[in-house]
């Protein structure tokens, strides 16, 4: 009798409620993660700067096809002496403005303009694959947020279940109509799902610290996910693969860049033409100012480099080469696209269909313990049969979970894969 007391104690120990409430000072919607990350994701500020860096080089390149003025003023004072005892001083002053301008480099800098328009398409494409990966990694970051959210439920209702089948387990061994193996059993059952609760507490923590960062944000917060677990873009008729792979911002970039390789190669072959630039200048000098006397100048210069050493020769082969890498690249980020496309799209089908399944087997699951609770009490079924269906219920209430959040995560790589940005929805 001594001996059934301390079990009991020990049993009171067990069954004492965790708490089901964990502090949230705040409640995000996915819009509202959408707005934060472009706003303040540090990737896509980058993005944006690559691209402003790209239109500045921009606008130095297509200095160079418009009038370069400068203007000058100068003052001196020169001593000379004619005799050791006698000094002459003398004074100049002269101000003006000289200006030069291209007019002929075998469309050399239009070129290198045109190239450097590409170079921001190129910018921007970069942005855009940017913007996708982000929207992934967040997307991904909010669903590990939401499944943890849930996961801690299910562990808190196993943790029900399992205080509830021992309270019935321990009724039926004071009462000598169970051994001692159920009721130890059951303790452990019950002792896995308190440490089911507080390892999910501490996921939850991880996984909030993970959607910050995604979000941009420079501080961690008490957070609270909002959603549910429905794939709206479920694509259940097969797309045409080649005619979205084409609008891939990884392949539109590589696009960009082989034009811009296409331009460069047009003017590095522009370095064997002559270049012409014309020059005027209009200066007044004096030995007092203001000074009187004017002066203006007109002029032509051409050059023409005659032996470099076969440097040309070998920029220009440099320059049809990488024409040459920038196609073959971009043929391989098609084939790329295209197979990651269909790969995507297949993961999608497989775990839309794998919920279906996983929720058919969690219904049977729930109603096979219902029945075997209701055996097992009035002793139709013995404590192995019953506590195998109890675990079963357990494994299928975490097996359907799983299968919602794979739906869920195979969205977030199929939209990653058409090149969809962040502000997708």
């Amino acid at each position: 009798m001594k001996f059934k007391f301390v079990y009991i104690i020990l049993i009171i120990f067990l069954i004492t409620p965790v708490s089901k409430i964990y502090a949230s000072d705040e409640i995000l919607t996915w819009g509202d993660c959408i707005k934060e990350a472009a706003k303040n994701h540090p990737d896509l500020i980058v993005a944006q700067e690559s691209i402003k860096q790209s239109e500045a080089l921009k606008q130095q390149t297509a200095s160079g096809l418009f009038p370069q003025l400068t203007g000058s003023l100068n003052a001196s004072t020169a001593a000379s002496a004619s005799s050791p005892s006698k000094s002459t001083v003398s004074d100049s002053y002269s101000y003006g403005v000289a200006g030069t301008q291209l007019i002929f480099d075998g469309t050399k800098t239009i070129n290198n303009v045109k190239a450097a328009s590409e170079d921001i398409l190129a910018a921007k494409q970069g942005f855009r694959f940017t913007s996708a990966t982000v929207r992934f990694r967040l997307r991904s970051a909010f669903i590990d947020l939401l499944t943890t959210q849930e996961m801690l439920r299910i562990t808190e209702e196993i943790y029900d279940i399992r205080r509830a089948n021992l309270e019935l387990i321990t009724l039926r061994y004071l009462s000598g109509l169970e051994h001692k193996g159920a009721l130890l059993t059951a303790e452990a059952d019950l002792a896995d799902a308190k440490y089911g609760i507080s390892q999910t507490k501490r996921a939850l923590a991880v996984s909030q610290q993970a959607l910050v960062k995604e979000m941009g944000r420079k501080q961690l917060t008490a957070m609270y996910g909002k959603g549910d677990f429905v794939v709206k873009d479920s694509a259940l008729e097969k797309p045409d693969f080649q005619v979205i792979a084409k609008n891939n911002p990884s392949l539109q970039q590589f696009i960009s860049q082989e034009r811009s390789a296409e331009f460069s190669l047009k003017s590095t072959y522009a370095n064997f033409f002559p270049e012409l630039t014309g020059s005027a200048g209009a200066s007044r000098t004096g030995s007092h100012w203001t000074p009187r006397g004017d002066q203006w100048d007109l002029g032509l210069s051409l050059s023409l480099p005659l032996f470099e050493g076969g440097l040309r020769t070998a920029q220009v082969t440099e320059a049809k080469s990488l024409v040459r890498q920038l196609q073959e690249k971009g043929r391989s980020a098609l084939d790329s696209a295209i197979l990651t496309l269909q790969q995507s799209w297949a993961d999608l089908q497989d775990t839309l269909e794998n919920v279906v399944v996983q929720d058919k087997a969690l219904i049977a699951t729930q109603e096979r313990s219902k029945i075997a609770q209701a055996q097992y009490s009035i002793g139709f079924v013995t404590f192995d049969n019953w506590t195998i269906i109890e675990d079963n219920l357990v494994k299928a209430k975490k097996t359907y979970l799983d299968a919602q959040a794979a739906a869920l995560l195979a969205e977030a790589k199929w939209i990653q894969a058409k090149g969809e940005v962040i502000e997708y929805e």
